[in-house]
């Protein structure tokens, strides 16, 4: 980090904080957001962007955003490391715990029937935009309190972003305690550990939950995805919506090879199978099995 500080206010000839970002510039920002993560930014994210650069412009003590662009864009080594931190800055990650309910009770009440009726083993689930891991979690306490009591189960949860920051925090598994509200008491009590101080205001997922999730950094656009091809479950919500259709056909195209025969996938409420022809099935709204 100190030496792409370094680089970056050598590069920071312009001490001018209140130039605005160039039409150039912002232009060239959606498309290199575009070709590495597939999500169509337009002029009304001008002052999103704007906004998170700037904060991460502070931490590079550069001072005028288009200086920072050249950074970014300059075919450097720095420019290599510094679009790490770029994604990580302009994706949005919004997550909760038990986020569209209707899915887990769907789990709940058909899928994990289904398994311990079948008397599998072991089983794994992908959360494919897992954010801080939240969702990840959520599919780890349904499973791992449907099997308490049956005998148990071996099972896995792989939780992938593109975003770094927020695979740490969820690999932590430390959360502001303004999301606990929907997590049922039982499962509080089970898998969450409060502090002994309340002033901390926050809490953490407890540790055996912990150890059967994985984080792993993984960009929906890569041409192939370092994952299992044999998921039995695997979460892609809300993240169609920031793409474009030949994206969301090619990422769900990737996604089904995948999930194994029979297996589970997971979209938001608000999105849908996009015309494309797809080895699914769909079994309740938003959700499909695989053939």
């Amino acid at each position: 980090m100190a030496g792409l500080q370094t680089a970056a206010t050598q590069r920071s000839a312009s001490t001018d904080s209140n130039e605005p970002l160039s039409d150039k510039n912002f232009w060239r920002l959606c498309d290199l957001v575009y070709q590495v993560c597939g999500i169509k930014l337009t002029q009304k994210k001008r002052s999103m962007i704007d906004g998170r650069l700037r904060r991460r412009m502070r931490n590079l003590k550069i001072v005028n955003i288009n200086d920072y662009c050249r950074l970014l864009f300059d075919g450097s080594q720095d420019a290599d490391l510094e679009l790490v931190f770029f994604i990580d800055a302009v994706t949005t990650n919004k997550t909760d715990f038990f986020r569209e309910p209707a899915h887990f009770v769907y789990l709940q009440n058909s899928v994990l029937p289904g398994w311990r009726a079948d008397g599998r083993r072991r089983v794994k689930v992908w959360s494919a935009a897992a954010s801080t891991g939240a969702e990840a979690y959520t599919a780890a306490m349904v499973i791992d309190d449907f099997f308490h009591d049956r005998g148990g189960l071996d099972y896995s949860v792989l939780a992938t972003d593109i975003c770094t920051e927020v695979l740490e925090n969820g690999k932590a598994g430390l959360y502001p305690d303004h999301m606990l509200e929907p997590i049922p008491e039982e499962f509080r009590r089970r898998y969450v550990l409060l502090p002994r101080d309340p002033a901390r205001r926050e809490f953490r997922i407890a540790r055996a939950l912990r150890s059967k999730v994985t984080f792993q950094r993984l960009n929906l656009m890569d041409d192939r995805y370092a994952a299992d091809r044999d998921f039995d479950l695997i979460f892609l919500r809300n993240v169609l919506i920031y793409f474009d259709r030949p994206t969301q056909e090619a990422v769900l195209i990737k996604l089904c090879e995948h999930l194994r025969p029979g297996g589970h996938l997971f979209l938001g409420h608000s999105e849908s199978l996009v015309g494309g022809k797809f080895p699914l099935d769909m079994v309740a709204n938003t959700i499909f099995r695989r053939r």
